[in-house]
């Protein structure tokens, strides 16, 4: 029922309280937090996801670096990188790359899109439970910023012997995992309260 609300760690039920900006509302039983004001991130989250796959398509259609090794230079996108690790004959290496890095993302960001603009419209997405489930499953295995971070690192030890030049995807990525912090630090339970608002106000 929308007027009720189950806590995650002890399974009571409550009736859902009206939270004021910054509220936070818990278990009284266990202390788990059963839910908190989104002030204003309701309206953000959307320009920020659209943002977002803009930001991924740019990190994923241009090099991410350039090496130059004695006069010969190499630079390859991330897909090129997963194509190279696999013809290595590290193939479960370039999977685990594939869908953390892109595939997992990519899904994510296409279901929030997917669900947020007939929220816009007063409306509520075909599949809207499974997808918001599916959402909070694959939220742990988006991991651009440990991709980032492996790459940083990689350019830290190759710029002693060779001349590392960041590409326009280096910088994409950058701005995606900031991008993608503040997206995702929207709590999937509040898709529910936007439906049960919409449902209160008809």
């Amino acid at each position: 029922m929308p007027d009720l609300i189950a806590c995650e760690g002890c399974d009571a039920i409550y009736k859902r309280a009206q939270l004021r900006p910054r509220d936070v509302a818990t278990c009284p039983r266990c202390h788990t937090e059963l839910e908190r004001h989104a002030g204003q991130q309701r309206k953000r989250v959307l320009p920020l996801t659209v943002a977002s796959l803009i930001t991924f398509i740019i990190a994923n259609a241009f090099p991410i670096v350039e090496i130059e090794v004695r006069g010969l230079r190499s630079e390859t996108t991330l897909a090129g990188a997963v194509v190279a690790l696999g013809s290595e004959g590290m193939s479960p290496v370039a999977l685990l790359v594939l869908a953390t890095t892109i595939l997992f993302p990519l899904l994510q960001l296409c279901i929030l899109v997917w669900l947020l603009i007939p929220l816009e419209r007063e409306r509520q997405a075909p599949g809207f439970a499974w997808l918001v489930r599916l959402m909070q499953t694959l939220r742990p295995w988006g991991m651009i910023e440990v991709f980032l971070l492996g790459v940083l690192v990689a350019i830290v030890k190759l710029s002693s012997i060779a001349t590392v030049v960041a590409g326009p995807a280096l910088w994409a990525f950058m701005v995606l995992t900031v991008l993608l912090t503040s997206v995702l630090a929207f709590d999937p339970r509040g898709f529910w309260e936007m439906v049960f608002h919409r449902q209160r106000g008809a």
